[in-house]
């Protein structure tokens, strides 16, 4: 699938053409099979250009997007995940929020997504069909649209039944400056809530733990959120989602780039109950952890106050608190300020992320 996906009414009649239950490898051939499969699935999930063919690229409406900000913002991510669905989302949710995050949290207002798709030969073509609105009902609510794509099919084996990448594109603001290497000594180091539930939702998943009460993944588009952060902090340094590798990852970034050193505290780090539980069970640091629908932001100390009161109001910021400062120390090192007092290093993650999400 190469084509154009604009929002339209599409026919149930028209488009209910692919007969079989999983996927052959005629859906990748480029014959009518794939273009029964694209027009049954994808089209049907994110819309048609009416009666407009299908082109080879998206033509996107450039007055449009600088209308939002003078310059362009553009990501790319692939997303592999077992399960492909899990309690709070799936990988297409993955897909669609982490790359509106990745434009997010660079100050960007997400416009348009492309969706490339790697399907494995024997997957259900009803776990298809769901994967496919789930990325539609999180790209409406995330307000982009997905405008091109492509698919592709794979021998039985030669992929871990579905693999997507998203690409994305935005317009930054005049005059909104974010970064990583922008954090000052006195700074406040702030999160939008509760840590490691994406991790904690894959782990269970999977069935590894008998949880009595699931825990849920965080996945959600940050965007929104990000406004607020602004419009009360706008002297705001600089974002980071604490994705693969999880908030220890991101601020050890954030202390190299900036040339400072960050403390964070143990007391103030919001984690779940049951995250602690079964991270103290299994021997993890919930620091590591994934997430999938939280920020770090770098906030000066005469802002910090207001951020966080204004982020709480925020359905995604209820849970928003400062849980560390920048120092002028040795460049780069990232510690903790432990429950009993004392100190420990706190480094990026080096080795296999466990669990092992992508």
């Amino acid at each position: 699938m190469t084509a154009v996906l604009r929002p339209a009414a599409v026919d149930d009649r028209v488009l209910r053409k692919v007969s079989g239950a999983r996927v052959t490898l005629a859906h990748g051939g480029g014959g009518k099979a794939m273009k029964d499969l694209i027009d049954d699935v994808f089209v049907r999930a994110f819309g048609a250009p009416g009666d407009a063919p299908l082109e080879d690229q998206a033509r996107l409406d450039l007055a449009a997007l600088a209308a939002d900000g003078d310059r362009l913002a553009f990501t790319t991510d692939g997303y592999v995940v077992d399960p492909l669905e899990f309690p709070g989302g799936d990988i297409g949710t993955l897909a669609v929020y982490g790359t509106v995050n990745d434009l997010a949290v660079g100050g960007a207002r997400p416009r348009f997504l492309s969706c490339a798709v790697i399907l494995e030969e024997g997957l259900e073509l009803a776990v298809v069909r769901r994967i496919a609105g789930s990325m539609a009902d999180a790209a409406r609510r995330a307000g982009v649209a997905i405008v091109t794509g492509d698919t592709k099919v794979v021998p039985r084996g030669a992929c871990d039944k579905l693999f997507v990448t998203t690409t994305g594109i935005g317009a930054i603001p005049r005059g909104r400056e974010l970064g990583v290497g922008r954090a000052r000594p006195g700074d406040t180091v702030i999160v939008n809530g509760w840590l490691g539930d994406h991790g904690a939702a894959i782990l269970g998943a999977r069935g590894d733990l008998r949880l009595d009460s699931p825990i849920t993944s965080d996945c959600a588009p940050l965007h929104e959120l990000i406004e607020v952060l602004l419009a009360a902090a706008p002297g705001t340094r600089g974002l980071r989602d604490a994705t693969r590798g999880g908030v220890a990852t991101v601020v050890n970034e954030i202390a190299a780039a900036s040339g400072v050193a960050i403390e964070l505290d143990e007391h103030a780090t919001p984690l779940r109950p049951e995250v602690r539980g079964f991270c103290e069970l299994l021997g993890l640091d919930p620091l590591y952890l994934a997430n999938e629908g939280k920020l770090v932001a770098i906030v000066p100390a005469a802002e910090a106050d207001a951020a966080v009161a204004a982020m709480a109001e925020h359905p995604l910021g209820k849970g928003s608190v400062a849980i560390g400062t920048v120092h002028d120390g040795q460049a780069g090192r990232v510690t903790m300020r432990t429950l009993l007092g004392g100190q420990r290093i706190v480094d990026m993650l080096i080795g296999e992320q466990l669990p092992r999400i992508c």
